[in-house]
């Protein structure tokens, strides 16, 4: 199993649940997100062996100068889990929803390689094997209505990953993309549609470090809904779409029961 690890969106959710399960088996792990409290609350369980960090993920600075201390203090990770994500609705007609776009590029896309890249070149230079795993989206398979920034963002995460694991194929590390489904966290608690296959990110959590463990490179989460969402990729395109428009929409950033996505001015949120 892993012995040091680096998880960013640590806070809840997905990244809590990652944390909690490596802590519980020995490893060291950096805590990187935006929610103190939470961080310091899930770094009591093992003081000892963590660190937070609370960088915006798409300051390539900020995340150089965390993980400069993490390795000055702990060494050179073997498992780095780009984690960090938002989530929100999205209206090509809005102008105000471009900021929102841009947004959700910046930490759910770039935010990855800002995780990856100031451990690259050290994780090379041990030899040793090591794991870069990033958290996608089945969402990312194909684009849905009023969930184009999401979509794009995780769709642009799949193909980056790609690039990346072939670039690294002659080395001992290893690449890994995960495609959740529903889980039960912030990000869907705002959902009015249906969420098949929902599940819980303590499940998640364990499938996923095990699914990396055991060398696979693509992890759906459940794998049931892999499977619904190649099914539905087999209709013509047209009755693809009308199913899609038939469901609720992801509420949009001004809208109830919307997440909150750092870094957004006050007066899009509240316009």
């Amino acid at each position: 199993m892993f012995r040091n690890a680096v998880i960013t969106g640590a806070c809840g959710g997905l990244g809590q649940a990652l944390a909690q399960e490596l802590m519980a088996s020995g490893a060291q792990v950096a805590l990187v997100g935006l929610n103190r409290p939470a961080l310091q609350a899930l770094a009591a369980l093992a003081p000892d062996r963590t660190r937070i960090y609370t960088p915006d993920v798409s300051d390539a600075s900020a995340m150089q100068a965390m993980a400069s201390e993490w390795l000055a203090h702990h060494g050179t990770p073997d498992l780095v889990i780009a984690n960090a994500g938002v989530a929100g609705g999205f209206e090509t007609a809005d102008p105000a929803d471009l900021v929102v776009m841009r947004r959700m590029l910046e930490i759910n896309l770039l935010g990855a390689a800002t995780t990856f890249q100031p451990f690259l070149q050290a994780m090379l230079d041990s030899q040793r094997p090591g794991a870069l795993v990033g958290v996608a989206s089945v969402a990312g398979w194909r684009g849905m209505p009023g969930n184009g920034a999401y979509c794009a963002s995780k769709a642009g995460l799949i193909a980056y990953l790609q690039s990346l694991r072939a670039e690294l194929r002659p080395s001992r590390l290893t690449v890994h993309t995960i495609s959740p489904g529903y889980l039960r966290t912030a990000l869907t608690a705002g959902n009015t549609f249906a969420m098949p296959g929902l599940l819980e990110p303590e499940a998640a959590a364990r499938a996923l470090l095990q699914g990396v463990a055991r060398g696979r490179e693509h992890i759906v989460l459940p794998r049931r809904i892999g499977w619904l969402s190649q099914a539905l990729s087999l209709l013509p395109a047209r009755w693809h779409d009308r199913i899609l428009l038939g469901q609720p929409r992801k509420p949009r950033a001004h809208q109830a029961g919307a997440t909150p996505i750092p870094g957004l001015s006050d007066t899009h949120t509240s316009s």
